[in-house]
């Protein structure tokens, strides 16, 4: 049997800052989400793939996990959005999914799989 190869990072090191983790988290219909443009940084994927796995296992993500930003809740959330994701290099071109926890954990378990 193969040896694991033991990991660089050290036992407190993580790897996405808890700041950043705490910024990206909004308070939207009385929840606290993250936003798929978020978490495709935290993740390392493309929002395609994430959109993808998302869709191929939609009946994994019930609307307490996940849901879609109306128009209008996007044009109140818009300056926060732009300036939780600095990476982003143009503007929204759809309205984005927003994660709840339990929506953001089961992200993990698609995207991992």
């Amino acid at each position: 049997m193969a040896k694991k190869k033991a990991s660089k990072r050290r036992p407190n090191e993580s790897l996405v800052p808890a700041k950043r983790m705490e910024q990206s988290i909004l308070l939207i219909r009385g929840e606290k989400v993250m936003l798929d443009s978020d978490l495709v940084d935290m993740y390392g994927v493309e929002t395609k793939v994430l959109n993808q796995a998302v869709k191929r296992n939609i009946d994994r993500f019930p609307d307490d996990f996940m849901f879609q930003l109306s128009a209008e809740e996007l044009e109140d959330w818009r300056p926060q959005i732009v300036t939780s994701n600095p990476e982003a290099k143009m503007g929204l071109r759809r309205r984005p999914y927003a994660f709840t926890e339990q929506g953001v954990a089961m992200l993990s378990s698609v995207l991992r799989s």
